[in-house]
């Protein structure tokens, strides 16, 4: 099997500063934000261009990237944005949608400014919560939704942060 080449273009970018965190999508994709009106979530697929590199889309294992994790751990296993499509996807709140501009402002995304935004879909539980989800038992500890993240003590997980 080859590996097939796939063109993505980004719809837009993640802002990030001292007025906040906004995306800000390009003017010929603005139209495709009318009906996003009374979703309280948005699921944002970006890409991790920071780790775009050859060199980090060929590691498949960490030794043991969580403190309580196995190891080793595939990197499929993780969230990390060294992967070998380097894509993440993060459920965000929306603050504001600005219809003229196609500027969307969030309260916070785990993306630097001028990240690329690849696609927007709306969060909808039907689709996106699942009632019977289950993890392993070395990060069942870990909060049990975003809102939770916080006031967690995520620097006690991961190996690197010790």
């Amino acid at each position: 099997m080859t590996r097939e080449q796939i063109t993505v273009s980004p719809i837009g970018y993640v802002r990030a500063g001292e007025d906040g965190f906004h995306l800000e999508l390009r003017p010929d994709v603005v139209p495709a934000l009318h009906g996003l009106d009374g979703f309280s979530h948005i699921q944002v697929l970006w890409w991790c261009h920071l780790c775009a590199d050859d060199e980090y889309r060929e590691i498949m294992q960490w030794d043991q990237p969580y403190t309580h994790g196995p190891t080793p751990m595939g990197v499929l296993a993780t969230r990390s944005p060294l992967r070998p499509n380097p894509i993440a996807l993060t459920a965000v709140a929306v603050l504001h949608v600005d219809y003229q501009t196609g500027r969307i402002d969030i309260p916070y995304i785990d993306a630097e400014d001028g990240t690329p935004v690849l696609d927007i879909k709306p969060y909808h539980p039907s689709a996106d919560r699942m009632r019977d989800a289950v993890v392993p038992a070395w990060c069942r500890h870990w909060p049990q939704c975003v809102e939770d993240s916080a006031t967690f003590d995520w620097s006690a997980e991961f190996v690197e942060a010790r």
